[in-house]
């Protein structure tokens, strides 16, 4: 008994600072995170420097806008949770006259820099330098209509698109656009999801943009934000094994009949920017935490920054040097292909959009679907993820194949069983 007691004492020390060396490491650990966490979120979330910036603008007579009051005077705009994944791509959520909003702030130029008040005149000439003092309407109308050929083509609607755009720059509706007014329009513009938000209105399958100050803008806030329920973050996605993340993504999607109408909507939108009203549209990101959805499952595209127009693309592939396909990539996947001979990028995309969307949709609308035609659906899938992007193909099967899937999904969500 007295040699086992005399073992045990001696076996104590040891596991005391064993458990004291994992206590520390623990500490030590959490400590790490949080500290991480709050540089991570001091560096992407300046939401009251964006604000500072917009108002010293609006109150010297710079900008103009829906919004500025609210933001500026009676504090009615007010930032509140912090979405941002990229410090000079602002992203807010927050609140407007009692609504939920998300608030975006583009102003990439004043996060470069020290963010000097002395130097924010200086950024003020470099981002609303146009149009300058003296410019006629009629001036102004066709700077827009010559900017719109450039960015979205040269379509024979366009003429409508700048009516819409003076409309929403006329802020008190006097007929009469101000310079602020038309300095704030004009830079929006610059902003390639503005710019899309503008064009792609018409469906309603982007947010709803309720308003703007300067180049700061306000839309609609979507409830779910991801294609699927649950959106894991960025650092702990890396860390979980793909089959977790798989089961995680099963478990927290909507019933299947919610994802067949969300796949619809998808689909809709993907046949509306495959030669739309203001031509072709391209994503170069299909990660489901860019598409989402309202709580009627009515489809919405989150994030419009990672869509392109077809000018955009032709003026990034043109003359560019390549060696590999991989050289002819633009975002995440908008690959081109490479003529090795002449060793400069095609302008024809390896594959279309909608190849990649069904890519994506492939486990989301497989997983849970009924029995009886799974199949027929899996074989639809698979044909369509094999188009690529030669313009005779896209030409033929491109609308079949998409109205094929569309019919099939309707079809049986207007089952009784499911409608």
């Amino acid at each position: 008994m007295g040699q086992a007691s005399d073992q045990n004492q001696k076996r104590l020390p040891g596991v005391k600072v064993k458990y004291l060396f994992l206590v520390w490491l623990g500490i030590l650990v959490g400590s790490w995170v949080l500290y991480m966490h709050y540089s991570s979120y001091s560096e992407l979330c300046r939401g009251h420097i964006c604000q500072m910036i917009i108002c010293d603008r609006y109150k010297k007579g710079i900008i103009s806008g829906s919004a500025c009051k609210d933001l500026c005077e009676e504090n009615a705009l007010l930032f509140q949770q912090c979405l941002s994944s990229n410090p000079v791509h602002q992203v807010y959520g927050g609140i407007w006259r009692g609504k939920e909003v998300i608030i975006k702030c583009g102003i990439e130029e004043a996060f470069r820099a020290d963010l000097n008040p002395e130097t924010l005149p200086q950024k003020d000439l470099m981002l609303f330098d146009k149009p300058t003092r003296g410019t006629s309407m009629d001036e102004f109308k066709q700077m827009l209509l010559t900017f719109l050929k450039s960015s979205l083509g040269d379509q024979q609607s366009l003429g409508n698109l700048v009516n819409r755009i003076i409309s929403m720059a006329d802020i008190n509706q006097d007929n009469k656009v101000s310079l602020a007014e038309a300095k704030s329009i004009w830079a929006l513009l610059q902003l390639n999801e503005f710019l899309l938000i503008v064009s792609l209105h018409e469906k309603e399958h982007t947010a709803r943009l309720l308003g703007y100050c300067g180049d700061l803008y306000i839309t609609e806030k979507i409830p779910y934000h991801s294609l699927y329920s649950i959106k894991v973050p960025r650092f702990l996605e890396a860390l979980l094994p793909s089959i977790v993340h798989k089961s995680l993504n099963h478990w927290f999607s909507p019933a299947w009949p919610q994802r067949a109408e969300i796949t619809i909507g998808l689909l809709e939108f993907v046949e509306e920017i495959f030669h739309g009203t203001y031509g072709s549209f391209y994503i170069c990101d299909t990660d489901p935490n860019n598409i989402g959805y309202n709580e009627k499952y009515d489809f919405k595209m989150i994030n419009l920054r990672k869509v392109v127009t077809e000018m955009t693309l032709k003026g990034f592939y043109k003359g560019r040097h390549c060696e590999h396909n991989t050289d002819c990539t633009h975002g995440k996947d908008c690959t081109a292909t490479c003529d090795k001979l002449v060793k400069q990028c095609n302008t024809e995309l390896i594959q279309p959009n909608l190849a990649k969307v069904c890519g994506l949709l492939r486990d989301y609308l497989l997983y849970g679907a009924p029995n009886d035609f799974r199949d027929e659906l899996q074989k639809h899938l698979q044909t369509c993820m094999t188009l690529n992007g030669l313009a005779s193909q896209m030409e033929i099967h491109h609308s079949l194949l998409l109205n094929n899937i569309k019919t099939l999904l309707w079809k049986k969500i207007s089952n009784s069983k499911y409608s």
